[in-house]
This record gives structure tokens, sequence and C-alpha cells, in this order.
């Protein structure tokens, strides 16, 4: 090896870490605590002056303008999406939040409870040394069960920025009710997580294969420039779409034409953590039940549950909770749910149904589900990526037609033609739409590892197109599925996936759309986290989404 590439190496690497370690070129509306980091702006400017890439072409943060994003509603989502971070800098792990010496009361007991009552836990958080912790910023999920029962219900959760937090639960079933909290993140954590989503963007990377005839060549590739992906070779391949201007960016081949680009596929993982940042994301204190206290609660006296008398239809909401697991069967509090479990009675509400389902393999467990529990529903071979795409199904007798499709790019998958990668926004832009269409999507699990502002975009086209097909056809139904949890570490954290579901939220809130908030039907269900969700809670996701197709 040259000293030349020894020279070039060491550059790239030094950068890497200033990269990830210096807060000085964020917006300091955003990161309040980037003043903690010892990166000095010139450092910076000095090391990557000496490189010959343009920096001018790096995706820039919150002070871009993304397209069909107004300023004031970006202002709105960071200041919604903002948290709170520590007014120190830990230099070791035990300085951070710890799930073992934090603990939990119950406020203002009682003997007596009934369904429908609310009761309160007050949480209060201790570093690893047992000090309470003065200021918020922790990531806690809240629920209470009854594991014989097979009952549960989601807790909101809120900080009150002093190192105390309230979780209120709905009293929803008879019998007894324990309280479940769990630390998923420290608020030391939750920095590192977002630190690292706006200054490492490539920390996962995807290849790109280029052919031409028997000559093949692999390149690296990405959602946007960066140091990474621009070293070794001529830079680059950028790919714009004709009608969304989503963009891709890939090496240029050494001997092939950026034309000749036929497969993509994952690469890899390549996030740089120091040793304390590896600790503060260490799976033995992610996701840990707190043991510092034993509420539980008796409950008596049933009456009506909310939500019984109100129609399925779009613009309902979500409120909180959303509904509860009781025997394992999800009852909505927000409208009319029904049950879905034949064949004859899932063909029946989507007769004469054209489905359009868009995004990632969390839906394409819906579609796999239906397509499973009705016999007359078949599959056509089309001959397509297993993981990716598309898949269609049809019904002839009932008239029924049931696409899925992957959301686009960036998707970690397995080789795939990059030509069957269709983003939403350009397959609703070709939809007719009424009152036969059906249009479902879900898009958040392959975005937790970019910049909030490329997830912002890529909503905001989204967003575009719906509007588009309401306004041509109001009887078209569209149904957003919000995030899952089961994340936890720095590529796909559920605080991470929290934030990508609140924006998604925030920017669809005034549509006639329908969210099926799935992010607790899963963050309080029994089973283990797993971001793929057990049949049983597919089940009562269906049901949901059936329950708007079909109301009563």
């Amino acid at each position: 090896m040259g000293n030349h590439v020894r020279i070039i190496i060491f550059i790239v690497t030094l950068s890497l870490v200033i990269l990830w370690s210096c807060w000085e070129k964020l917006p300091e509306d955003l990161f309040p605590s980037r003043s903690y980091i010892g990166c000095q702006p010139e450092t910076l400017k000095v090391l990557m002056e000496s490189y010959t890439v343009n920096l001018s072409s790096f995706t820039p943060g919150f002070n871009a303008k993304p397209t069909l994003i107004s300023p004031e509603e970006l202002q709105y989502i960071k200041e919604e999406l903002k948290w709170p971070a520590p007014p120190i800098n830990v230099t070791a792990a035990n300085q951070a939040t710890s799930a073992h010496t934090s603990s939990y009361a119950l406020l203002n007991p009682r003997e007596l409870y009934s369904v429908g009552d609310v009761i309160t836990v007050m949480i209060t958080a201790r570093d690893g040394l047992k000090n309470p912790k003065t200021y918020g910023g922790d990531f806690f999920q809240a629920k209470l069960f009854n594991a014989e029962l097979k009952a549960s219900v989601f807790g909101q959760v809120f900080d009150h920025n002093n190192g105390t937090y309230t979780a209120n639960f709905m009293l929803l079933w008879e019998g007894l009710a324990k309280v479940s909290i769990r630390m998923i993140h420290s608020s030391e954590a939750v920095q590192v997580l977002l630190r690292h989503r706006e200054l490492e963007p490539d920390k996962v990377y995807f290849l790109g294969v280029f052919r031409n005839g028997s000559q093949a060549e692999e390149v690296v590739c990405n959602a946007q420039r960066s140091v990474r992906l621009m070293l070794g070779s001529p830079c680059c391949c950028e790919y714009r779409h004709p009608i969304t201007d989503e963009t891709w960016v890939c090496r240029k081949p050494q001997n092939l034409p950026c034309s000749a680009w036929v497969y993509h596929k994952m690469g890899g993982y390549q996030a740089i953590l120091s040793s304390l940042e590896s600790s503060l994301l260490h799976g033995s204190v992610t996701k840990v039940i707190l043991t510092g206290g034993d509420v539980q609660v008796s409950v008596s006296h049933h009456e009506p549950v909310l939500g019984e008398g109100v129609k399925c239809v779009p613009g309902l909401g979500t409120p909180s909770p959303a509904g509860f697991y009781l025997q394992n069967k999800w009852t909505s509090l927000l409208c009319h749910a029904q049950s879905f479990r034949s064949a004859n009675q899932i063909a029946a509400c989507l007769k004469d149904k054209q489905m359009l389902m868009m995004g990632d393999s969390t839906l394409r467990q819906w579609y796999e589900y239906l397509l499973s529990q009705v016999p007359t529903l078949k599959q056509l071979n089309l001959h397509t990526s297993a993981k990716s795409g598309p898949f269609e199904a049809v019904d002839v007798d009932n008239n029924i037609r049931m696409v899925w499709r992957a959301h686009g790019l960036p998707l970690r998958t397995s080789v795939t033609p990059y030509a069957d990668l269709h983003y939403i926004s350009s397959e609703v832009d070709t939809l007719a739409g009424g009152q036969h269409s059906v249009v479902v999507f879900t898009i958040w699990a392959h975005f937790t590892t970019f910049p909030l502002i490329t997830y912002l975009r890529r909503l905001a086209s989204i967003r575009q197109a719906i509007l588009s097909l309401l306004q041509r056809a109001p009887e078209s139904l569209v149904v957003i599925k919000t995030a899952n949890t089961g994340y936890s570490d720095v590529y796909g954290s559920d605080w991470l996936s929290w934030q990508l579901d609140s924006a998604l939220r925030i920017m669809f809130k005034n549509l006639p759309v329908v969210f099926i908030d799935v992010w607790q039907m899963t963050s309080c269900y029994r089973s283990p986290d797993n971001i793929h969700p057990p049949r049983d809670v597919i089940e009562n996701e269906v049901d949901m989404f059936l329950s708007f197709v079909c109301p009563k």
C-alpha cells in the first residue's frame, strides 16, 4: 500500500470520528446540548478543506428547505419533536439513568376502582450511582396488564423535565391490573441516537449491481452523498425520479456507465460508536423493566366500553389509549371494530375492492395474513423478489385485487431489480381511485438511519399524492399503518421509530385518512418485542383495518 493511500485512509477515518463527535454544524434549536461535545468548528472545517470532495454536495440538515413543506410547518414539526438534552456531558455509563435504580409508585391509591377509572404512576429516575436525576429526556414505555386474562393496555408517559415522569392508565377490564414500566433508553442514550441519526446518515449502506452483457460491477450506493460513499472512485451516478424528485446516489463503476444499474441490495452496517456510546446503547441497559415498584389494583363494576357507538370512518384521529387487549382480542376505544376471522367474512368485506398496499415487511404481514385466510385469493407468480415483491393476488369470484409493493428506496433487502422498487407517491398518482379503491401504506422502518429531513421530504411527496387522489376521487379510502415497536439499537431504536411516527401523524393529521395505531397494539402486547409481531397481533391489526373498509 502506497503512502498516499495510507494518508487518504487516515484522513477519512479521522474525519468520520469527528463527524460523529461534533455537533457544531447542527441547528442549536434541534440539538440544544451540542456545546457539550468537545469539538471546534474550525477543526472540522480545516480537515474537510483538505479533501478534494465538494462539501456543498452533502445533504444539509434542517436549514434546508424541503420540497412541499412550508417553513412554518417545518418549524412546527421541529418543535413538536424536540427532545430534552442532558445539561451535562456524562463521562461514564453509570452517570446515565439506570432502570435498576429507578422506581415508580402509584399516586393517590384507593381501595376501590371501577372500569373507566384512570390511575397515575410516578416514575423517579436515578443514575447508576443511585443519584436522583434532575433533568428529563429518558424514554420510557408503560403498560397495564393481567397475564392470566391475556389483557393489556398502553400507558401514556409524561416527562416533567426534572427527573420525574408520570404514566396514566385507563382501567378497562375487571380483575387485577398490574403496572409495567420499561426504560427503553436513558436520556444520554437518546442523545447518541439523535447525534448519529443526523451526522452519520450512511451508517447503513447499500450496493448497486451494474451489468452490461457478461460484464458486472458492484458499487456502494445510498440516499445521499457522504465521505464514505465518495471514497475511492469517481463520483457519482445520481438517479433522480422525474416525478417525485427523489434521488439515489451510487459510486460510479470503473468500467460501466451509470445506465447499467440493474439490481439493488443491502450492503452492511458501519456505525462508528465510541466505547461510552456503545455502553449507553448496550442491550443490558436497553428495554429494561423497572423493578422499583410492584403496583397492581383490583378493578370491578364493568361499564360500557367507549367507542362502541362510533362508526369507523376516516378522520377520527387516535385517542390514548386507542384500545386494549382482553383474551388476546383488541377492543377499540376509537370506533365500533368488528372481527373478521372467517374467509367468508373477509371476502364479503373486500368484494369489488382493489387494494394497493405499499410499505415494508410489517405491512407485508397483512398481505400474507389475508392471503392465508381467504382460500379464493390466489397469488400470481410474478417471479419477483420473495422479500421486496411486488406481489399480486386476485379473487375472481369476489372481484378482489390485492397488490403489495415495497415502498421504494431506501430499502434493506436482498437482491432486487431496482425497476421493481417504486415510490409510494408515483404509484398513487397512477390510480383513478373511487369507492372501490383502497390504499394502505406504512413507511418508517427503513428510514430510522437517515436524518429526519430525508423522511420529511418523502412524507411530503406522499402527502401530495394522497391529496391529489382524494381530490379527484373523494370516495377512495386511504389507510396509514403506524410504526411498530420492536427496534432497539443505533440502526433502528424504538425512539427513532417514535420520532418518525410522530412526524407522520403530524403531517397527515388534517387529512381524511385512517390511522391504524399499531404502535399501541405492539407496545402493550404480552409477547416479547419483535419488529414482526406474532399472528395474534396481525389478526387484530387487520380486523381494525377491515372495520374501516366495511364500517357498521
